[in-house]
């Protein structure tokens, strides 16, 4: 049973919403050095509680807190509600406009092996310890991670779409995207939300990280609270829920940089491709992403002068050792980080995680410019990944090979935060489900 909650949420006083979008920052795993470092010129931007800066961060992220409350600059919404999340968004080379439709509430911070939030790919301790120690010593959700459910007949959108009419907040971002953000408070409205997630299971599309840091800060308590009863606020993490069932939803890849390989030749890796790819020279590196697109396990390798279609050979697939299942094991990115970097590149699968000589870069344009300007000694170029491989491998218990996802668009910081401090948390007697 996916149990959530409403919200009471925390947001940037009346007079500061005038001035939001100054406010607002990127996730902790997207924002790039310069453009975090420009944010923390603004003193009450909400980097300075999702990326605090500097040694003792967390403990100063914990300060910021406490005074932005005790001077109004952050409060608390007197009733608990439903956050309802729009994000308005086009892809390169089409005129479309897509929405994507979601609302944001608590969610028990269910364990993995629970299986009622599913997670794709595997985190890395370092990145979930800094989570936990920001989230205990803040005793804040700083921003929403992104599930997902299934709502096939769009029962839930009629509501949100009436929330929107009354936004609270709305900006365009640091993408380019129209971010908007509304509030429904209606209990009975918010039981049909309750009652809709209450019986499925959740995929986890972003926040791995995050997520496993408040899952984990739950763990701690409930060894620490001899009188545990499910119900604080630690049990709970802040979640954005989107339709695995809407058209709008967007995978989009995440190419490969290779990068400071000692030992690197370009002829010996095109001798090594001959065993397992069918190999095609391409005039045009930017036509690369049309020619791979809808050929199963095809690439794009682009050296500094040449540029291939690499194709695995079919008959190749029963040879790879990694013991995964099937649908793992056909999955495009699986191919490519066996075939190609494990056994070409000798970068064994283990290793793979930390290695420095593998980069990942969602902008294909990035790819060619960094390829071109030898930053890179050669890009791996990907296709994207269906949400039927993703709802596939989740419910597999097995997870992807790393950066196999970029649901777009990023989700931002500022917005909304939530509370797990029983006094913050709790809900009013007459609001309770």
């Amino acid at each position: 049973m996916a149990e959530i909650k409403p919200i009471k949420g925390w947001r940037y006083n009346d007079v500061l919403q005038g001035q939001i979008e100054a406010l607002t920052s990127p996730l902790f795993d997207v924002v790039s050095e310069k453009h975090r470092e420009n944010l923390y010129k603004n003193e009450l931007n909400s980097i300075h509680l999702s990326v605090p800066k500097g040694p003792d961060a967390s403990n100063k992220a914990a300060i910021t807190l406490e005074r932005w409350k005790k001077e109004g600059i952050i409060q608390q919404d007197p009733l608990p509600g439903i956050y309802v999340y729009y994000q308005y968004f086009t892809l390169p080379g089409s005129p479309r406009e897509h929405v994507r439709k979601g609302f944001i509430s608590f969610i028990k911070a269910y364990d993995w092996d629970d299986k009622i939030i599913l997670r794709h790919e595997n985190t890395i301790p370092k990145s979930v310890n800094d989570r936990i120690d920001i989230l205990e010593k803040t005793q804040l959700n700083v921003s929403a991670t992104h599930g997902l459910y299934a709502d096939g007949d769009f029962e839930l959108e009629r509501y949100m779409d009436e929330s929107m009419l009354s936004p609270l907040s709305e900006i365009e971002d640091y993408q380019g995207v129209r971010e908007v953000i509304s509030v429904i408070h209606d209990a009975k409205v918010i039981r049909k939300f309750i009652d809709k997630l209450a019986p499925q299971k959740i995929i986890l599309a972003d926040g791995h990280h995050r997520y496993e840091g408040s899952m984990l800060y739950r763990k701690k308590m409930m060894e620490e609270n001899p009188d545990h009863t499910g119900e604080e606020g630690y049990n709970y993490h802040m979640m954005y829920f989107t339709n695995a069932n809407s058209d709008d939803l967007r995978i989009l890849p995440t190419h490969r940089l290779i990068q400071g390989l000692d030992s690197y030749s370009e002829v010996e890796i095109m001798e090594m491709l001959q065993e397992d790819f069918l190999v095609k020279r391409v005039e045009n590196a930017s036509e690369i992403n049309e020619i791979i697109l809808g050929k199963k396990w095809a690439f794009g390798l682009i050296f500094k002068d040449d540029t291939y279609k690499i194709r695995l050979k079919p008959e190749k697939i029963d040879t790879m050792k990694w013991p995964f299942p099937d649908v793992v094991k056909h999955l495009d990115l699986t191919v490519l980080h066996y075939f190609f970097i494990e056994k070409i590149l000798g970068i064994k699968g283990k290793e793979q995680r930390s290695s420095e000589n593998i980069a990942f870069e969602r902008n294909f344009a990035n790819c060619l410019t960094k390829v071109m300007k030898e930053e890179a000694q050669f890009a791996l170029i990907t296709k994207e990944i269906s949400m039927e491989e993703v709802t596939q491998v989740c419910l597999s218990g097995y997870t992807m090979p790393q950066k196999s996802t970029y649901f777009y668009p990023k989700t931002i910081c500022g917005f909304l935060f939530s509370s797990i401090k029983e006094d913050e948390f709790s809900l009013p007697s007459y609001f309770r489900f």
